[in-house]
């Protein structure tokens, strides 16, 4: 039995939506820039797909921009902000994917904008005196929260640190790549000026996502050339992606509640299997607290454990990762920003795909391994 659970790094296309896409790639494949009947329709299923997401996140479909993904829209709203927003200030946490702390020491490089860390404690939970002490004591500012934690899970109460950015007159953007698809968004009440994106993260296709930036604020161009998506981004348009994008975040919202439970009852039958099975195991960040962590992401810290768990499961044929996908070979700066430096870190990633009978064969495995490393 073949047993999926990395989905934090990438989740399984749903068959419903490459049905979607199929006829975008062999029928509908005019190129929407292209005044025939092929471009027209496939302008107009862009600006349709534009439409569908504006409803779902309550905000304008001219706020929506699509990109590559995830990495792209952090890079977009990060430098629009320094370089055309007038920020000389961001405020953020050491938590962040690299896609934006990568982003910000670029910047620092090429711009006079400096970079502070927002406190927290030893279960990533960030300190809001801290961030008003930031926004007080520094002006033009831009606060960059997750919402949730692609490693350990934790959630950021983003509709509170949001109107802490509002009311000191600061941008705020806000990575979502891990949990668009997942949890409702009201752009309308919610005051942050960017938001991103990816759909391979909620069952859509690689190489897709989008970019909101609240209407008034100013974007910067990161690729040159033609006049696509309102001259914002150059490049002929991913139709069959963007179609992808928009039918995988339908079929989320259409089950949002159900699929919440479902998936978090998973992660609730994990934790007593481990605590059962593994006494000694310890949860890194809020990651077992399900009011504070994300219901897709388990981290788990296996104290006294050589560090080939995760080459033992999969041999096993289960699929489990120790972080960040895109970190792969480096220590995770999201665990030794929370002191964990010990032991052998495995995050388990569920899907509306799994099943509790893969649930309990990756416990009673894992179990069977550790039991063999002891001995």
């Amino acid at each position: 039995m073949k047993i999926y659970l990395d989905n934090a790094a990438t989740t399984p296309l749903d068959p419903a939506v490459l049905d979607a896409m199929t006829p975008y790639l062999l029928e509908h494949f005019g190129n929407p820039s292209s005044q025939h009947q092929y471009g027209r329709k496939a302008r107009s299923v862009i600006e349709n797909c534009r439409s569908s997401i504006a409803v779902h996140l309550n905000c304008l479909p001219e706020e929506i921009i699509f990109t590559s993904g995830g990495t792209e829209a952090d890079n977009i709203a990060l430098v629009s902000a320094v370089t055309l927003g007038g920020v000389d200030h961001v405020i953020t946490t050491p938590f962040e994917h690299h896609a934006v702390l990568q982003t910000l020491k670029s910047l620092a490089k090429s711009h006079d904008v400096r970079t502070s860390f927002l406190q927290h404690d030893n279960r990533g939970n960030l300190d809001p005196d801290h961030l008003h002490y930031l926004l007080r004591t520094n002006t033009r500012n831009l606060v960059s929260v997750m919402h949730a934690n692609n490693e350990i899970g934790n959630l950021n109460d983003i509709a509170q640190i949001a109107e802490s950015a509002r009311h000191f007159k600061a941008l705020f953007h806000t990575d979502t790549v891990q949990t668009m698809g997942h949890y409702h968004y009201n752009l309308a009440t919610l005051p942050a000026h960017f938001l991103a994106a990816s759909a391979h993260k909620f069952h859509g296709p690689k190489g897709v996502g989008f970019l909101y930036c609240r209407k008034g604020t100013p974007l910067a161009r990161l690729i040159h050339g033609g006049g696509q998506e309102r001259a914002l981004r150059a490049g002929t348009e991913n139709i069959p992606g963007i179609v992808g994008l928009a039918t995988a975040l339908d079929l989320a919202y259409q089950n949002l509640v159900k699929d919440h439970l479902y998936i978090q009852s998973l992660k609730d039958r994990l934790i007593r299997q481990l605590r059962s099975l593994l006494p000694e195991v310890q949860f890194n960040g809020n990651s077992a607290l399900a009011e504070q962590s994300l219901y897709t992401v388990l981290s788990v810290n296996f104290p006294n454990q050589q560090p080939d768990l995760l080459r033992a499961l999969d041999e096993q044929g289960i699929a489990v990762s120790g972080g960040s996908a895109c970190s792969t070979g480096a220590a995770s700066h999201v665990l030794k920003a929370i002191g964990v430096t010990n032991g052998n870190t495995i995050r388990f990633s569920f899907s509306r795909f799994n099943t509790p009978e893969q649930i309990d064969r990756a416990a009673f495995v894992l179990a069977g391994i550790c039991e063999l490393v002891a001995a």
